[in-house]
């Protein structure tokens, strides 16, 4: 589009105090030629009105606002998806994180290098255009038949939504049909209730907007949201894809690793055979959970017909089959005195007490214990464990148990009770272990999704083997867009919070396809209307793209040349931070813009006292953290100039080579935690921009410039007290180092 320019400062918030706008006004006037206005606060209702006016009658359609931070005040700065709205910080990266006694000149010049920023990143900035797919499909496809994908199913279904329901079994209810009874999900919160299961398979049954298929499996799933292709197995066959003519163990094999020249081979053999696969929009997968193994235990007589786990003392329950004198062991003891059973979590600890009642129910003199190192009886499950606490029969202490041995025709469990500090022994006729609620395994016998990076989900050892692409903050999403998990497949879960967690999953199938539907990005950049274009004639088919996609958007063609599938990108960028070739880029966010506001900050020659030094800070943890900082009028270096990146991936090391080229002395990449505690939401975006960064340093010592000159931090959302100091750490150590030797040239 045609651009008329409209620039506009805040005097407001004590912006008005801290800077000479007037010589403000002259960078943009005169530097970025712009025409610039100011008011006392223009996120008021006059403040608005004279933007809006310039829109209406001046015919301004590119906005730059030097005020407060783009975190804040978005609905009064929203113009419309037909207008580019650019945010310059004045307030919180300007004017309220002022060190104490910081000169007037430097506060300016901060100033005056955002409004640069600012105005060249509008200069920068195309308006993005959806990506409208020319038939969506708006049917869910939800696997697994258990409480967790009849819930799904269900609340799909009641929100209008078509729903093929599959399960592996010849019936809907999964492990819930052997239970005998259920958690209290109601006041007084102490007694157990009746199974209710039988009312969630018919009301799934009698839904005519639910379709289930039993005994069925997914054999391959393609395509992308909107436009998934599943085609289906009987369930325990090997299926189509299975079959030899698909592809071969070796080039499967080579496919999983990356290592085919045509990762698609495959699909394509399977497509040419299988043409009518049923369509979706989305899938939820419910597959549910197995017991954790606990037979390395051997002190506890594992295999021994009076030791059993927790899911088969259920089983024998239901029968009524409830020995008079039962243990219930919540920890292997021996050695590991702190530790429970894998996979032990709130669940295991509360059918440990909902078993116990059994005993007590079928036998009037039956006595329950339950030792463990950990009871864990969250919310209103804290009655439940009162209750429990006040029955006679039911006996509960921390304890380390050191052996179970047989005696006749009993067991003895002997322990040391760890609140007493004494041995312990008890006669029982019975020992359930509290095994774990393991997830099922998500590999090629359940999802199989035909992406050139596997038919799996990647790097689940992340997560001991569950599905999650960010467990805090996007708790059903997966590495796979389109692909959300609910139920014990993604945590352990009681009924109740499986019902609750399937009603969420659900939802975000339902908001995947919406957002398709209007070609916008799902999450974690909800709304965003970009989405990655590739200028394919300079591609030398390196892969790296492909290879560091979080998130599997990219297939390939016959080729090696990167096959986009924009309803499975988010957006992260880490595509064009990877490529070598810079040839991948958005709208309003590339390679050249974030260089090109790079380069528009000032960078002073002859002043050692006025070194520059480059950030650029994450916007999902990093940048939140720089503004609390400044909330809290903490202090911050004002030699530094902060730059927003989507993610620490999409770092392309050309911006660091162009900041240090400029004579910037330093550069810094401010970004999320990586590693086995990451909190990176886009999952990968820190840990290969830290790895990039390793690759850089190795080049700037062959060009005579030190490597300390670059650096990476990680910080939490939480750490805003912790950022300023990590920032001056950085500073002080390129003081050492003294001025870019580049600077001038």
């Amino acid at each position: 589009m045609d651009k008329k320019y409209g620039a506009y400062i805040c005097t407001g918030c004590g912006i008005g105090e801290a800077l000479d706008i007037e010589a403000l006004t002259q960078v943009v006037t005169g530097e970025m030629s712009m025409e610039c206005k100011t008011h006392e606060a223009l996120c008021s209702k006059a403040g608005r009105e004279l933007i809006e006016n310039d829109i209406n009658n001046e015919g301004v359609n590119t906005v730059v606002i030097g005020a407060c931070s783009p975190r804040v005040m978005r609905e009064e700065f929203d113009f419309g998806d037909d207008k580019i709205t650019v945010r310059a910080n004045l307030r919180e990266q300007v004017v309220w994180c002022q060190p104490e006694g910081a000169g007037a000149d430097f506060t300016q010049e901060l100033a005056s290098d955002y409004m640069r920023m600012g105005c060249t990143q509008a200069k920068k900035t195309d308006l993005p255009v959806p990506f409208k797919m020319d038939v969506i499909n708006k049917k869910i496809l939800v696997m697994g038949g258990g409480i967790a994908g009849m819930t799904s199913a269900l609340e799909a279904a009641r929100a209008g939504y078509e729903v093929t329901l599959i399960e592996k079994a010849d019936v809907l209810g999964g492990k819930a049909l052997g239970w005998r009874k259920q958690f209290p999900t109601s006041a007084p919160w102490s007694n157990l209730e009746e199974n209710s299961i039988a009312d969630l398979v018919n009301a799934v049954n009698a839904n005519d907007s639910i379709t289930v298929k039993t005994t069925t499996e997914v054999a391959r799933i393609s395509g992308a949201p909107g436009d998934f292709g599943a085609t289906f197995k009987a369930a325990g066959t090997k299926g189509e894809w299975d079959a030899p003519f698909r592809v071969t163990v070796d080039e499967q094999d080579k496919i999983d690793k990356g290592q085919m020249d045509d990762p698609n081979v495959g699909m394509k053999k399977y497509t040419e055979a299988n043409p009518a696969a049923e369509k979706f929009g989305s899938v939820v997968l419910a597959t549910g959970w197995t017991p954790a193994d606990v037979s390395e235990f051997e002190h506890l007589l594992p295999g021994n017909d009076k030791v059993v786990t927790n899911a088969q003392f259920e089983k024998l329950a239901k029968e009524g089959k409830v020995p008079a004198r039962v243990a219930f062991i919540q920890s292997p003891g021996g050695e590991e005195h702190d530790k429970d059973f894998p996979y032990c979590n709130s669940v295991t600890s509360m059918v440990a007490l909902k078993q116990a009642n059994y005993v007590r129910e079928d036998n009037p003199d039956g006595k329950a214990y339950v030792l463990y190192q950990h009871m864990r009886t969250p919310g209103n499950m804290e009655m439940f464990y009162k209750a429990a606490q006040d029955n006679d029969g039911i006996f509960m202490t921390k304890a380390a148990v050191t052996s179970v041995e047989e005696q006749g025709a009993s067991l003895i469990v002997n322990a040391k009770d760890t609140l007493l500090n004494e041995d312990i022994s008890l006669e029982v006729d019975m020992v359930v272990l509290a095994a774990g609620m393991l997830p099922a395994t998500i590999d090629k016998a359940s999802i199989n999704l035909a992406y050139r990076q596997g038919p799996g989900f990647l790097d689940l050892d992340l997560f001991d083997g569950y599905a999650d692409s960010h467990f805090i903050c996007f708790p059903y999403e997966t590495r796979r867009t389109g692909v959300y998990t609910c139920g014990g497949v993604r945590k352990a879960t009681t009924m109740a919070e499986t019902i609750d967690d399937a009603g969420g999953a659900a939802l975000k199938a339902i908001q995947c396809i919406e957002s398709a539907d209007r070609g916008v990005s799902v999450h974690p950049r909800s709304g965003d209307q970009s989405y990655p274009e590739f200028f394919f004639q300079r591609c030398t088919q390196c892969k790296r793209c492909t290879e560091e996609c979080p998130f599997g958007a990219l297939d390939d063609d016959e080729k090696g040349t990167p096959l986009p599938n924009p309803t499975r990108c988010r957006r992260c960028g880490t595509c064009m931070g990877a490529c070598p070739e810079r040839i991948i880029g958005f709208k309003n966010y590339n390679v050249d813009m974030i260089g090109s506001m790079v380069k528009s900050i000032e960078v002073p020659e002859d002043d050692d006292d006025k070194l520059r030094y480059l950030v650029l800070v994450c916007e999902n943890d990093a940048y939140p953290a720089l503004d609390m900082a400044a909330m809290r009028r903490k202090g911050l270096n004002n030699l530094v100039r902060f730059i927003p990146v989507r993610c620490l991936g999409s770092v392309n090391v050309v911006w660091v080579k162009d900041a240090l080229s400029s004579g910037m002395d330093g550069v810094m990449l401010l970004g999320c935690k990586y590693g086995d505690d990451y909190q990176c939401h886009f999952v990968k975006g820190s840990e290969i921009a830290n790895k990039r960064m390793d690759n850089i340093g190795e080049t700037l010592g062959s060009l005579g410039l030190e490597p300390e000159r670059c650096a990476m931090k990680q910080v939490a959302i939480t750490d805003f007290n912790k950022v300023p100091d990590m920032i001056q750490e950085f500073v002080d150590q390129i003081d050492e180092l003294g001025p870019n030797p580049f600077k001038g040239f």
